[in-house]
């Protein structure tokens, strides 16, 4: 897939008027998760987490992972940072997640003979497909449905936890947050020098160049 935002790097950012030090520790500290420690899921959910956290979010297999997904999930849940919100349907998160783990694991067992995290790439993408359509069956789930916890919990919490991360930032052209400098071109399709410059069919040089200068 071709970059979009050649050459730009939101870290470039750090020293610029564009963070402030909240900023910079906030980052800091997202880089620093450790991608194999967990504090509020088991070592026997860990390694089902990590894996459908892998099938929704798919990351490079060669080098460290880029953005620590399930890491994330973990601390999101360990400190109970809810969204503000919860779909009347669903318990609390941290319940939510568990009893997932155990059922998706269960409907691993069920159709392979072992858990999700040892099934082949297909095999998780074929479970996780029945999971997303409401027929998954494991008792496990109770009177939680599958598919409200695949929306409402599982792809949510995937992918804002993918999306939080600054090593995520720079390939949608995210230039952190927006204070203390602020916006000042507010018209469509007009942008501040510091953003980063999407590149034109035929313009990626033009774009590298702006990116280079983008702090």
């Amino acid at each position: 897939m071709a970059d979009r935002y050649p050459g730009y790097d939101v870290l470039a950012k750090r020293y610029s008027p564009s963070w402030n030090e909240q900023t910079r520790q906030v980052v800091d500290a997202r880089l620093s998760l450790d991608p194999t420690a967990h504090l509020f899921f088991s070592d026997e959910e860990w390694p089902t987490v990590r894996a459908i956290s892998a099938r929704i979010v798919p990351q490079p297999t060669s080098g460290p992972e880029r953005v620590p997904v399930a890491a994330l999930i973990d601390r999101k849940l360990h400190a109970d940072a809810g969204d503000g919100y919860r779909d009347a349907r669903l318990p609390p998160m941290g319940e939510a997640w568990r009893r997932a783990l155990r059922a998706i694991d269960g409907e691993a067992a069920a159709r392979h003979r072992r858990r999700f995290h040892d099934c082949a790439a297909a095999e998780q993408d074929a479970l996780l497909r029945v999971v997303q359509a409401g027929d998954a069956r494991d008792p496990a789930w109770g009177d939680m449905p599958p598919a409200v916890f695949f929306t409402e919990r599982l792809l949510h919490d995937i992918v804002t936890a993918y999306y939080a991360h600054p090593a995520a930032w720079s390939e949608i052209g995210f230039g952190g947050p927006a204070g203390p400098r602020g916006y000042v071109r507010m018209n469509y399709d007009r942008r501040d020098p510091w953003e980063a410059a999407e590149a034109k069919p035929g313009h990626e040089d033009e774009a590298r160049r702006d990116n280079a200068r983008v702090g």
